[in-house]
């Protein structure tokens, strides 16, 4: 790694080269959800430029090296330039409409009311800069009677029906959230590809509209894809719940040295893996003899009899097995473990990078490729107001010095 200021991976393209190379993204949001998708922008190409303040929670707690450089501030932050301006400072906040006007997208999860009290609202930027992408994310509605509440993932998950998803999949009485900011990435990636059509929109038109990107709404309708099911008609013709997803078919199984999921979809992948477990008897069973499984009325009966013969075999032998008769297997692995798997190795999707600050670090690599306009991880996440000096330099030679 020649630079480590600009380079992170052997394989990284030369910046500029990603789809939304010319595109400038003013970042001005806070925690992880606005951050990351202004990050998934920075990945494809965009000039990214992050109006921020050092007290922001994501640069806080979790762990760290150096205060304000944390593992979550890694992670959501690069490719992006920070510029340290304080909005309610009456000459940094003209800096900073400064900016906005050069923009062609400004992303923020600001309150309404804290952004009307800045002139930053959408109404008062459109009309200092038309063709600007205003892309503001929040917890509910805008035009909705909760719009004023706080919002967390926590909360969405819970309004959104995901908590109750994981007590009916894990029986476990007590409703517990979701081991992930599911609300955060989900509604980040959201946001990232609604600005991107409405880019496509403003390079045809020459127009920028307002993108509203409601974590509750989100989330529901990601949740309910699936489960919606029964309730999908009207009048109802059954409740709410995805079956597969909470019948006992859905749990890892016991091997003979660990955990897998073993996951057999068709009949003939039932006969295969019992033949495997040299089961002909469970071979035999009418519900596995049929064209189709009736997962609602049979799974959990299935899934006592896989579970009953995996102990049979070690991992890696049902790993052989079924790779070999296409049924999809996986071994359940702990989160240091899959950080160290050899796909994510040869993917090159946790490289080791060096910061110029932080040192060696795993830097998450982008998850998709182009064959025309590479991605690229072309700068870390900058200390709190890094750019300020260059990018204020570089804004008076594109507006002459005038303010």
């Amino acid at each position: 790694m020649s630079d480590p200021s600009e380079t992170v991976t052997p394989n990284t393209a030369k910046a500029g080269n990603g789809p939304l190379a010319g595109v400038r993204v003013i970042d001005m949001a806070t925690v992880v959800m606005g951050p990351y998708a202004a990050q998934i922008l920075g990945d494809l190409g965009a000039d990214v430029i992050r109006i921020e303040s050092p007290r922001d929670s994501a640069r806080n707690g979790s762990t760290h090296r150096t205060p304000g450089m944390t593992s979550l501030h890694l992670n959501v932050n690069r490719n992006k330039r920070s510029v340290d301006l304080n909005l309610k400072d009456e000459t940094e906040h003209a800096r900073a409409l400064e900016l906005i006007d050069t923009a062609d997208v400004l992303i923020t999860n600001m309150r309404v009311g804290a952004l009307q009290r800045l002139h930053m609202d959408h109404e008062s930027l459109a009309e200092r800069n038309p063709k600007l992408v205003y892309t503001h994310a929040q917890g509910f509605r805008a035009d909705s009677d909760r719009a004023q509440l706080a919002a967390y993932d926590e909360t969405v998950q819970a309004a959104s029906g995901m908590i109750d998803m994981a007590r009916r999949a894990g029986d476990i009485g007590v409703p517990a959230v979701l081991p992930s900011i599911f609300a955060d990435k989900i509604t980040a990636q959201t946001i990232a590809y609604s600005t991107m059509a409405a880019l496509l929109h403003q390079r045809t038109s020459g127009q920028g509209q307002l993108v509203e990107v409601p974590m509750a709404d989100t989330l529901l309708a990601f949740n309910m894809v699936e489960h919606l099911q029964g309730q999908s008609f009207e009048p109802p013709m059954g409740p709410t719940g995805f079956p597969n997803s909470f019948n006992e078919g859905h749990r890892a199984r016991p091997t003979k040295d660990g955990l897998a999921m073993i996951i057999p979809y068709t009949p003939q992948n039932f006969r295969d893996l019992f033949a495997a477990a040299e089961r002909p008897d469970l071979a035999e069973d009418p519900r596995i003899n049929a064209e189709t499984i009736d997962a609602r009325n049979d799974g959990e009966d299935l899934a006592r009899l896989i579970e009953s013969v995996t102990p049979q075999l070690t991992t890696d032998e049902w790993i052989e097995v079924c790779t070999k008769h296409s049924i999809p297997v996986a071994p359940v692995l702990k989160l240091e473990e899959a950080v160290d798997d050899p796909y994510v190795r040869e993917g090159h999707l946790l490289d080791v990078a060096d910061h110029p600050s932080e040192g060696a670090y795993r830097a998450i690599g982008v998850p998709m490729e182009f064959s025309a306009t590479p991605a690229s991880i072309r700068k870390h996440a900058p200390v709190p107001g890094q750019d300020t000096t260059q990018v204020l330099s570089e804004l008076d030679s594109e507006t002459g010095g005038d303010r």
